[in-house]
């Protein structure tokens, strides 16, 4: 697809495009202005320096980092083509070419503050994302007719999480959210207090399901102020991406990893029976993920419910004579010799009587039939693809258990599009390489992106340059 095609791609649909996750390039000494005014020259000092540190990786030789296992990060992470790069930085550039890449209107999320919400120290956490969400209301005031930035919303405690998100809604009227849903905590019988979080044995609190917190307070909070919970996070650091050397290894498929918990957590948590209007995007960990997800979850429900362990696996269905018998005519040597005390070592009786509390893991979801399941996994959850991830087919393959919500991500201003205007191509060659219909990339495009915030709030689009078509569905 030769580079400049984007507007003629779009001129051709019948629908708008709209990008569900396009990022900027903040400016640090702005951004540090801003902390300053909201937690003093001190913290904003503090900020400064933490943007300009190379990081425990870079200041350990090999030996230390292998003996205390320091993960590789990324580098390079933005574009260095310089218009691009200026395009991400200064939100009027970026309004002015949206004709020229084919994009009719974008949400955008942070890149350098992406994990700003889940700073270590609470006053700080706080005053950062509070900073991040005046900064990012100030400075897209004037192009909300085609861009729209997400509020950084900390969710390290849901009080906090509540208390961002109907600042940045009900005084900064901002309407979409970056929250962090799979949170690194410590464990608690190995937490030392002003030890910083990873140097602790630590687990995984994906919200929705055995939380420190109860965070339903927050989804209810949500639903009251409009606002769809867009989770954006990562995996890097965790056990599994440690490698001391190749920063390809802990990034790749870090984002589906970080989401995966959580949207299991929602899902068996019951957080979508208790809430059935909230809806979920889980962005940039594309949809592969959430395919593999629904097919094991299908296949778990019809095989560990507990009805139907209870008829297949409970040990003391087991006839015990009748497995004497067999025992005795095909048993090797050994075995023949030692049935009885071989049965016996089996403790069905003790295995059965065992679990006497929670004998269903899918009870939370109140669901009695497959179709259910795949309804309500499918309903409420979106998937962020990005241009270049041929596996987003599988959202709309016919084959796969239940047609799942991919809607477009660009990923715009990082490492993976090194051409602005080659994004929508890129996505198009679905299309061309007859992978998906046009139907399923308008479903991609527009009606997925626009459904995912427009249930939550009908108002979402009204003012924008999509709002008519939005009304036409």
């Amino acid at each position: 697809m030769a580079k400049g095609d984007a507007a003629k791609i779009r001129s051709q649909l019948g629908h708008p495009i709209v990008d569900g996750d396009s990022h900027w390039i903040e400016s640090v000494p702005v951004m540090t202005d801003y902390v300053c005014a909201e937690g003093g020259t001190k913290m904003a000092e503090e900020f400064a320096k933490s943007q300009n540190r190379r990081g425990a990786w870079y200041d350990a030789s090999p030996d230390e980092r292998m003996q205390k296992r320091i993960s590789r990060g990324n580098w390079w992470i933005t574009t260095a083509n310089t218009f691009d790069f200026a395009t991400s930085m200064i939100p009027a550039l970026q309004e002015s070419r949206m004709d020229e890449l084919g994009i009719d209107y974008s949400i955008i999320y942070p890149t350098r503050l992406l994990t700003g919400n889940s700073i270590p120290q609470e006053d700080t956490r706080k005053a950062v994302c509070r900073a991040y969400n005046k900064m990012v209301a100030d400075i897209y005031a004037p192009h909300k007719a085609r861009l729209t930035p997400a509020a950084l919303i900390p969710c390290l405690t849901p009080q906090e999480a509540i208390d961002e998100v109907d600042y940045a809604v009900n005084t900064l009227g901002l309407k979409v959210g970056s929250f962090k849903g799979s949170q690194r905590r410590p464990i608690p019988e190995y937490e030392v207090d002003g030890a910083a979080p990873n140097t602790m044995p630590y687990y995984v609190d994906a919200l929705g399901l055995d939380n420190l917190y109860d965070y339903d307070p927050l989804w209810q909070k949500c639903i009251d102020l409009g606002i769809s919970v867009t989770v954006h996070q990562g995996s890097n650091g965790w056990a599994s991406r440690m490698s001391t050397s190749n920063g390809e290894f802990n990034r790749l498929g870090h984002a589906a990893s970080s989401h995966e918990p959580m949207t299991k957590s929602i899902f068996l948590g019951g957080v979508v029976r208790r809430f059935p209007d909230l809806t979920f995007s889980f962005l940039e960990g594309g949809v592969g993920y959430g395919v593999m997800l629904l097919a094991n979850l299908v296949g778990g429900w019809q095989k560990r419910t507990y009805d139907a362990m209870k008829k297949n696996l409970k040990p003391t269905n087991i006839d015990t004579g009748r497995l004497r018998e067999l025992i005795k005519q095909y048993g090797y040597g050994d075995l023949k010799a030692k049935g009885d005390e071989a049965i016996d070592a089996l403790r069905l009786q003790e295995l059965a009587e065992r679990e006497t509390e929670s004998l269903d893991d899918y009870a939370a979801l109140g669901i009695s039939t497959k179709a259910e399941l795949i309804e309500a996994y499918s309903k409420n959850f979106y998937f962020g693809c990005e241009a270049d991830d041929p596996t987003t087919a599988w959202a709309f393959d016919a084959r796969m258990p239940g047609r799942l919500k991919a809607l477009l991500g660009t990923d715009l201003a990082h490492w993976d599009v090194p051409d602005f205007a080659e994004a929508i191509p890129e996505a198009w060659e679905m299309v061309e390489d007859e992978l998906i219909t046009a139907q399923d990339f308008r479903d991609f495009t527009f009606t997925n992106p626009v459904e995912c915030h427009v249930r939550m709030n009908p108002d979402f689009f009204k003012g924008t340059i999509v709002e008519d078509a939005v009304k036409q569905g």
